[in-house]
């Protein structure tokens, strides 16, 4: 099991949160999705380590932007 942890930029509500763990958990291989409105801190846990290209992609796909891809 991986973890990785991402900081999104944008985010004001409850529904940019969902829209951003919507679209992060439409990601092949991502087993749960947390998003924390106040800290912006998205964190992704996957069978096994995901590419970061493809969770940057669905985070801008819901509107958002994630600050500092590593």
């Amino acid at each position: 099991m991986a973890t990785a942890t991402y900081t999104v930029k944008g985010m004001t509500c409850g529904h940019c949160v969902s829209s951003v763990k919507e679209e992060v958990g439409e990601v092949a291989g991502i087993t749960s999705v947390e998003v924390d409105l106040a800290s912006g801190l998205l964190t992704v846990e996957s069978d096994s380590p995901v590419d970061t290209a493809k969770i940057v992609s669905a985070v801008e796909e819901a509107g958002y932007e994630v600050a500092n891809p590593a």
